[in-house]
C-alpha cells in the first residue's frame, strides 16, 4: 500500500494548492511525477524542486487546459518523458456564480477545464497505457448539486456521472475512480472562507492534507478491484 516506485503519475494543476499536495504525496510514496502547470512557472519549479530532494524523478509540463488540443496533446508530451501508469484529473476552476450571472464565456471555461480536459486526457491516457489508473478529483457537490458556483457544480457533476463511465469502458486494464473533496483548503478568492463553511459539516472542522493525500494514494496503489467508485473526504458535508 502506498508504494509506487517505478511508477510515474501526471497530475494536472499539480503547481499550486491541493494539486502540488498530490504531487508532493506522490513523489513521498516513491512515485516519478509530471507536474502540469497552466500559467505557474516558477511554482511547478518549486514543487519538482520537492520531489527530486524526496529521490523520485519529477518534469514540469506547461499547458493551458482551456484549450481542448492542448489538453489532447499533453498525454502524448508526457508518454515521451516516461511510460505513464496514472493520471490525475486535478486542474479545474472555482468561481462564485450563480445561473444568472454566468456568461457563456464563464460557462464554456468551466467546461473545457473541468470537464473536457479530463476527458480528452482519459482518452488519451487509454490509448497510451496497458495497465494504469485514472483518478478524477471532485466536491461533495458533484452528487448534492446546489445553487451556487453554478458552472462548476454542473461540470464536476458531469465529470462524476464520466467517471462511472470510464470505469466500465476502460475495464479490466485501467481503473477509473473519484475523490469528492469538501472542506479541504479555503478557497483561494476568499469570498466563501469562514467559519460557516465549518458549521454545515459534520466533522466540525477543515479536513487535514494528510487525509486526503492518504485517499489519493490508496486509490492509486491499493486494489485493483475497485473501479467506478467515489470516495467523499469532505467530513460527511454531501449528506446533509
Amino acid at each position: 500500500m502506498n508504494d509506487l516506485h517505478d511508477k510515474t503519475i501526471l497530475i494536472t494543476g499539480a503547481a499550486r494548492r491541493l494539486g502540488r499536495a498530490f504531487a508532493l504525496a506522490c513523489g513521498r510514496a516513491g512515485a516519478d511525477v509530471i507536474i502540469h502547470h497552466g500559467h505557474s512557472p516558477a511554482e511547478a519549479e518549486s514543487v519538482r524542486d520537492e520531489i527530486a530532494s524526496l529521490g523520485a524523478r519529477a518534469w514540469v509540463l506547461a499547458a493551458d487546459l482551456s484549450h481542448p488540443d492542448n489538453a489532447s496533446q499533453l498525454i502524448e508530451r508526457a508518454s515521451e518523458l516516461s511510460p505513464l501508469y496514472g493520471l490525475v484529473n486535478s486542474a479545474s476552476i472555482f468561481e462564485l456564480l450563480s445561473v444568472h450571472d454566468t456568461s457563456l464565456d464563464d460557462w464554456n471555461r468551466h467546461l473545457n477545464i473541468n470537464l473536457t480536459a479530463p476527458f480528452l486526457l482519459s482518452q488519451a491516457f487509454a490509448k497510451h497505457v496497458n495497465k494504469g489508473r485514472i483518478v478524477n478529483i471532485l466536491d461533495w457537490r458533484a452528487t448534492r448539486p446546489s445553487a451556487d458556483h453554478f458552472p462548476y457544480t454542473v461540470t464536476k457533476s458531469a465529470l462524476a456521472a464520466m467517471t462511472k463511465s470510464l470505469a466500465v469502458a476502460l475495464a479490466p486494464h485501467i481503473t477509473v475512480n473519484g475523490l469528492a473533496l469538501g472542506a479541504i483548503l479555503p478557497p483561494s478568492d476568499q469570498v466563501s472562507a469562514s467559519e460557516k463553511i465549518i458549521e454545515a459539516v459534520p466533522a466540525q472542522r477543515w479536513s487535514e492534507a494528510g487525509e486526503v493525500e492518504e485517499a489519493l494514494l490508496f486509490l492509486l496503489s491499493g486494489s485493483a478491484y475497485i473501479t467506478g467508485e467515489i470516495i467523499h473526504v469532505d467530513g460527511g458535508r454531501h449528506l446533509v
